[in-house]
C-alpha cells in the first residue's frame, strides 16, 4: 500500500525556463519545474534542508523547485518514486544513511549504485550519547561499566528500527562486549523525550534534538559518535577517543538523480547546490539547527556513497543483523 504524501509544496513561485544546456529546448508554454522527492515527514532534518535549499536555487535561478514528502518503509517508497522518474534533471531525491542500508535488509525494486547519478553530499549531523543530569553516568566508560554488569537491565532509545543509529548503537555494544537493551521510537524526538521522563537509561540522537538540551543541563552528552569533535561541544569526546579506534557514525544528507541524467545537467545542478550551500544565510541557518555543510558533489560524492554502502554491509553483517 502507497503511503500518503502529506506535502507539496511550492516553495518557490517564481516562473522560469530552466535551460540547462545550449542543446536543451524548453517550451515557452510550459514553466520548467524541478521536483525534490524527500522520502521522509515533514520536520525532518531531510524536509528543512530541502526546503532551504530549494527556496534559495528558486530565487537565485529564477524557477520553481517544489519539495514533495513521500515517506513510508523505511524511505523505499519515495526513494524507488525517484529512481523511475525521467532522468531529465526534473526529479531529485534527497537521501541518507538509509539509502545504503536498506539494500542489505530488504529486497528493493531499485538500486542505490545503480539507478541513480550522484549529484552533491550536502550536509552532515553529529550524534550524541546522552543520559539525564541526574544519572549517576559521567562518561561512557561509566555507562558501559554498568552495562556490563547488568546485562540488558540498562537502556538505550533512538530511532529504529534499522536506523543508522540503530546500527550505530549495536556496533558500539559489539566493540564494547556490553549488552543493553534498545528502545525503539519515531525518531530522535520522541527518544529524547523518554530520556527527560526518565524513561530509559541513555539515548542516542542527532545533535540538533538535543544541543539545547544538553546547553541547559537537562541531559549530559558522554560522547559523540562523529569522527571529530563537535565545534559547539569541544568538551564532548568521541567514542574513538574513549578507545574504540575508528568507530564513527554521522547522519549524512546528499541529492541524486535518476540514474542516466545527462552529465551536462548534474554538472549544472552541483554548481547550484553549492553555491547555495556556500551563501552565509543558509550556512548560518543551517548550523542553528546542527546541519553543517560539506559541498562534495559529482564522482566525489559517488565514491562517498560506495564507502558508506561497504560500511553499512559490514557493520550489518558482523552484527547480525536481522533481513526485514
Amino acid at each position: 500500500m502507497r503511503a500518503p504524501y502529506p506535502s507539496r509544496l511550492a516553495v518557490t513561485l517564481v516562473a522560469g525556463v530552466l535551460i540547462f544546456s545550449p542543446g536543451y529546448v524548453a517550451s515557452s508554454q510550459t514553466t520548467r519545474t524541478i521536483k525534490i522527492i524527500v522520502p521522509s515527514t515533514v520536520g525532518g532534518g531531510s524536509d528543512i534542508l530541502a526546503r532551504l535549499l530549494a527556496d534559495q536555487i528558486g530565487r537565485a535561478q529564477s524557477l520553481t523547485m517544489i519539495v514533495e514528502n513521500r515517506p513510508g518503509a523505511s524511505s523505499t517508497i519515495g526513494t524507488e518514486a525517484a529512481s523511475r522518474a525521467a532522468p531529465d534533471g526534473s526529479t531529485l531525491l534527497v537521501n541518507t544513511p538509509e539509502f545504503v542500508i536498506n539494500p542489505h535488509l530488504r529486497k528493493l525494486n531499485y538500486d542505490p549504485l545503480t539507478s541513480f547519478t550522484p549529484v552533491c553530499y550536502l550536509a552532515r549531523s553529529p550524534q550524541l550519547l546522552v543520559v539525564n543530569s541526574e544519572s549517576p553516568y559521567r562518561t561512557l566508560d561509566d555507562l558501559l561499566d554498568a552495562a556490563r554488569a547488568k546485562p540488558n537491565e540498562l537502556t538505550l532509545a533512538s530511532a529504529g528500527p534499522a536506523s543508522s543509529t540503530h546500527i550505530a548503537f549495536k556496533t558500539l555494544q559489539r566493540s564494547a562486549n556490553v549488552k543493553m537493551s534498545y528502545v525503539f521510537y519515531q525518531g530522535s524526538p520522541p527518544a529524547v523525550n523518554a530520556l527527560l521522563a526518565k524513561h530509559v537509561t541513555s539515548a542516542l540522537a542527532s545533535y540538533p534534538n538535543v544541543a539545547e538540551q544538553v546547553k541547559a543541563e537537562k541531559l549530559r552528552a558522554l560522547a559523540t559518535t562523529s569522527p571529530s569533535r563537535i565545534k559547539q561541544m569541544p568538551n564532548v569526546p568521541t567514542v574513538a577517543e574513549t578507545g574504540f579506534k575508528d568507530y564513527e557514525s554521522e547522519i549524512w544528507f546528499g541529492v541524486v538523480a535518476p540514474a542516466e541524467t545527462p552529465n551536462v545537467i548534474v554538472s549544472q545542478l552541483a554548481d547550484w547546490f553549492t553555491a547555495a550551500l556556500q551563501t552565509p544565510e543558509i550556512k548560518t541557518k543551517l548550523e542553528t539547527l546542527g546541519l553543517f555543510t560539506v559541498g562534495l558533489c559529482g564522482a566525489d560524492f559517488g565514491a562517498f556513497i560506495q564507502e558508506q554502502y561497504d560500511k553499512y554491509g559490514r557493520a550489518i553483517r558482523e552484527t547480525n543483523f536481522p533481513a526485514r
